[in-house]
């Protein structure tokens, strides 16, 4: 599961619920949609992530590697009515890879599964402060995408034989919906605090199954022979996950900003397929912050948002009696771009990384550790202005 996070607070271990400004400025924080109805300007994000994973079992270790797409969104304040949010990201993604060597009497044969995939999600979100100082927000959010569990057999030893491959097709549909509310008071002439709350409804979503096995005589990549079934599972209903979220920050205007999350999340109802475990519920924190050194000062490094984060969670997921748990280390830069447009426009672009743990070699299961590279480009611009000279 990928949060919906940008790549500044992914470099604060993922602190969110209570973000609503870095470095004095309002911020585009898709996971408390609360948070649109600071938006003075208009903000315009896209970004990449790369993940490299080292995957232990006993004395074997495997590496793989991982590039692609993380964002797209637009922000737009709205006055004194709030503020306007839509976008794309990721949802989910799958990606695995297993293989074993079988025996049936004197039959030898090779299984491989591999899985792989994604869940996007379309959203468009709204906020506004009915009252000073109070914040509430929604986003909707449309899932799409699918995801595929691929099985292949081969006969490496015996002559003239066909392989056969299973390929499993999950078709997902459904509508969300996240909200959140925030809460912002000056504390003297130089602090502000933030407190924030955002969760998800138990959105329900469709999932929809086709099976089609075929043969092949060669590699993976060679078309088939023959489809020898091609059967439609039929669709369910996929229960998401009731999830809370509640955190804070306290900041200095531009100089710096601290905070910490707690986050809850009941996948108990969640409808697992036939012979996978069952889930639970998980919880985890992130602690993180950043500093710009000085704001007015004419030396670029004095002007760099420097962020560093720590989470820690129980995910939902038990396996031979052993909780797998997951914990990172982030840190993270904002390097500013010169303004134009006379000052209404200024741009930056923010880098994080994650050096995290997930899972263990306990009873014979793997550990994994990985590094997650996120960048994204962000752009503040002033629109619709009204000219006073023409």
């Amino acid at each position: 599961m990928r949060e919906d996070l940008l790549p500044q607070t992914r470099a604060m271990g993922g602190i969110s619920s209570g973000v609503r400004y870095l470095s004095g400025i309002p911020t585009f924080n898709i996971a408390n949609p609360a948070s649109y109805s600071a938006l003075n300007r208009t903000i315009l994000e896209a970004g990449m992530y790369g993940n490299l994973t080292q995957l232990s079992k006993n004395n074997r270790t495997d590496k793989t590697a991982d590039f692609a797409f993380s964002h797209l969104g637009i922000a737009v304040p709205l006055s004194r009515f709030g503020g306007l949010a839509f976008g794309l990201i990721p949802f989910s993604d799958v990606g695995y890879s297993a293989a074993s060597s079988e025996s049936i009497d004197s039959l030898s044969f090779n299984k491989k599964v591999n899985g792989e995939g994604g869940v996007n999600k379309a959203f468009v979100g709204y906020g506004v402060s009915p009252i000073k100082g109070l914040s509430i927000g929604a986003n909707v959010g449309f899932l799409f995408g699918n995801l595929y569990d691929i099985t292949r057999v081969e006969f490496p030893t015996t002559a003239n034989s066909y392989y056969t491959q299973l390929k499993e097709t999950r078709n997902i549909r459904g509508t969300t919906v996240d909200y959140g509310v925030q809460y912002s008071k000056s504390l003297g002439n130089k602090l502000n605090l933030t407190v924030g709350y955002n969760g998800s409804l138990n959105n329900s979503i469709t999932e929809k199954t086709d099976r089609l096995q075929t043969l092949t005589n060669g590699s993976p990549d060679s078309p088939p022979l023959d489809t020898t079934s091609n059967i439609a599972m039929g669709t369910r209903k996929i229960n998401l996950p009731l999830k809370h979220n509640m955190g804070f920050t306290l900041s200095k205007g531009y100089n710096w900003m601290v905070g910490a999350d707690f986050k809850y999340a009941d996948w108990s109802n969640f409808q697992v397929r036939e012979g996978e475990n069952n889930l639970g519920k998980s919880y985890g924190v992130a602690i993180g912050g950043q500093i710009k050194p000085d704001a007015t000062s004419v030396r670029y490094w004095n002007q760099v948002d420097y962020r560093l984060g720590f989470r820690y969670a129980q995910t939902p997921v038990t396996y031979h009696s052993q909780k797998i748990n997951d914990m990172a280390i982030s840190v993270g830069m904002g390097f500013p771009l010169p303004e134009t447009n006379f000052g209404r426009t200024f741009s930056q672009i923010n880098i994080s990384a994650e050096f995290g743990q997930q899972g263990t070699l306990k009873n014979n299961l793997i550990r994994e550790r990985y590094i997650n590279l996120n960048i994204g480009f962000t752009i503040n611009d002033s629109w619709f202005i009204r000219r006073s000279l023409d």
